[in-house]
């Protein structure tokens, strides 16, 4: 699989990686076992990228990842995880003091000293336009704790004012096929100032895979189920803010497009290449449950060029049915 160096981490990283919300077993019940064998199937597909936080499964997904690596200890892996939702999420609760707090706890997770990466998970406005957010970070670098920061955002204005400052490594961002706002301002910015971007919710909460239907439910603890209103949290980051009714027929037209593509390309595949072939893009992570959709998500790292009549067929789908819906919500 193609790597590409993670902004001013300097670190080489596959364009997929893997999104490890799942494995705190938050949203559905996954074992340590199965959770282990969802790692492995993609470190065995060629992803050196993993991306987990503190808060997925109050610190299980962290521990589990770092066992993980702890056991491929030369196979160069990057491990990204995110700090900050643990508790409630006002600017007077991002302090040098509870900066410390979480970092050392993600390094007890994790089991090593410094952290790769850190990001601040989806923070206040306040607190990316605050000049002593970044002075803390700093501190954390210059002591050895962190090797690098990022911020994971939820808004392009939120990407955009962590790109100007000269310390942030990478943005996180959800970017798809049902959210292209990030192509024009943010990729751009992020690409000029050498700062990476990683993707989140490529697939659009599953939307995107072309598996769902008007007929399918989700469990109760699962967040396409009870978070669709945003009540729990940003309503961005299930179905990428998209109505499911909306979301259901935006995908329909998706997959006629991948219908359109040359050899045997899965829905998914296409929206993850889509995502990984924009310029700026780092890396993507999406989420697996189990080894064969591991598998089959890495994959999509070896797509070929997904074409001019496929980028522009995104466009127009998103133009005509989804950029009211969602184009300036972020």
């Amino acid at each position: 699989m193609e790597e590409r160096i993670l902004g001013r981490t300097g670190r080489p990283v596959s364009v997929v990686g893997l999104g490890t919300w799942q494995l705190g077993a938050d949203w559905g019940d996954v074992s340590e076992s199965d959770a282990r064998a969802v790692l492995e199937a993609s470190a065995e597909a060629g992803v050196t990228f993993y991306d987990t936080a503190d808060v997925y499964g109050d610190g299980r997904s962290e521990r589990i990842v770092g066992a993980f690596v702890a056991d491929h200890a030369d196979a160069g892996f990057t491990v990204a995880t995110k700090m900050g939702r643990r508790q409630e999420q006002v600017p007077e609760n991002y302090n040098p003091d509870n900066f410390r707090a979480w970092i050392d706890r993600s390094r007890a997770n994790l089991g090593t000293d410094r952290l790769d990466l850190v990001q601040l998970h989806c923070p206040p406005s306040a607190t990316i336009d605050d000049d002593a957010t970044y002075d803390a970070l700093d501190a954390l670098v210059g002591d050895g704790s962190i090797a690098a920061y990022g911020v994971s955002v939820e808004t392009c204005d939120q990407a955009l004012s962590a790109i100007a400052r000269p310390g942030v490594a990478s943005i996180q961002i959800i970017l798809n096929a049902f959210r292209l706002k990030p192509l024009d301002r943010v990729l751009p910015a992020a690409l000029e100032a050498g700062v990476g971007i990683i993707v989140r919710v490529p697939l659009a909460s599953g939307l995107l895979s072309g598996k769902y239907s008007a007929s399918t439910t989700f469990a109760e603890d699962d967040h396409r189920n009870y978070n669709r209103d945003g009540s729990a949290f940003d309503v961005g980051e299930t179905f990428a803010g998209v109505p499911w009714e909306d979301g259901l027929a935006a995908a329909s037209t998706f997959g006629e497009l991948v219908d359109g593509l040359p050899g045997e390309v899965t829905a998914a595949q296409a929206a993850i290449a889509w995502c990984w072939q924009q310029p700026g893009v780092s890396t993507v992570i999406p989420g697996a449950r189990n080894p064969e959709q591991a598998r089959a998500n890495a994959a999509a790292g070896e797509v070929a060029p997904l074409g001019a009549a496929f980028e522009a067929g995104v466009r127009e789908l998103y133009d005509e049915r989804l950029r009211p819906l969602v184009h300036d919500r972020w």
